[in-house]
């Protein structure tokens, strides 16, 4: 059980006195459950839960408190003393309860990034030692200069927990199966099917550190499999380091073989 940083709040009530809203239409699917316990075990729990009314209605934050749930639950965290943060929202009526209820979601859905300063960020965070695809990010792989890939394969490290994960833990698949439901009813083509069945696979969400803790501990044939499917990327210095895998000589071969050499 560890220590984290609670948010500082004028109010607080015990876990169990929240109670969820109904009426939420927000889902949270396991992977992004996982991203947001990842988050509150490592910078805290930062941001109050909103509520309203003498139940103590959840406004915005049902996907935090449940996060919360968990973790206590299973005696990772413990809760504060004097109860969870939260925020008043007695001065909204019900009508408008509910609206921001959905307005608070909908404005995080509504704005984008801007795609070269976010690869910039998470690759300077991920250079620094924390692995930002905890928090459900994308992390950029080998950088390219002048059409030449840099050497300098910088991947975060994990450390190896012993657990051992299902397929479940590693893959979301959620997303990806309601659209393919919704594909096969459609009135197309087979072609046309095969095709966007394909393209939804890309939604598919992936937890990295437990496919980082398979991988620990699956056959050299599948490490290799998964090392073929981008799943894992090997720096072979840290890969001897760890007694990961052992490498073949052609990967130090291509590493280090003459840049002006043309493939």
């Amino acid at each position: 059980m560890i220590d984290i940083k609670w948010a500082d709040s004028a109010y607080h009530l015990p876990l169990d006195a929240f109670k969820p809203n109904p009426k939420n239409p927000k889902k949270h699917s396991k992977a992004q459950m996982q991203h947001i316990r990842e988050s509150i075990l490592h910078f805290g729990f930062l941001d109050p839960i909103g509520v309203w009314g003498e139940d103590h209605i959840v406004v915005e934050g049902h996907g935090r408190l449940e996060a919360l749930k968990q973790l206590i639950a299973g005696k990772e965290i413990a809760p504060p003393a004097d109860g969870i943060p939260c925020l008043r929202l007695d001065h909204l009526s019900k009508r408008d309860r509910d609206a921001y209820m959905l307005e608070h979601n909908q404005a995080t859905m509504e704005t984008g990034w801007d795609d070269d300063l976010l690869d910039e960020l998470i690759g300077d965070i991920t250079q620094d030692g924390l692995d930002m695809s905890l928090f459900g990010f994308d992390v950029p792989g080998e950088l390219e200069d002048d059409d030449k890939y840099t050497k300098d394969i910088n991947i975060p490290q994990y450390e190896v927990r012993g657990e051992t994960p299902n397929f479940a833990d590693m893959l979301d698949s959620s997303k990806a199966d309601a659209l393919i439901d919704e594909i096969n009813a459609a009135d197309v083509s087979a072609e046309e099917k095969a095709f966007l069945i394909q393209a939804a696979r890309r939604h598919n969400v992936f937890n990295y550190r437990h496919i980082a803790e398979y991988y620990a501990q699956a056959s050299p044939q599948m490490q290799r499999l998964m090392e073929r499917s981008a799943l894992v990327i090997i720096d072979y210095d840290d890969a001897v380091a760890n007694g990961f895998v052992k490498l073949q000589g052609v990967m130090k071969e291509l590493l280090e073989g003459d840049d002006g050499d043309d493939a």
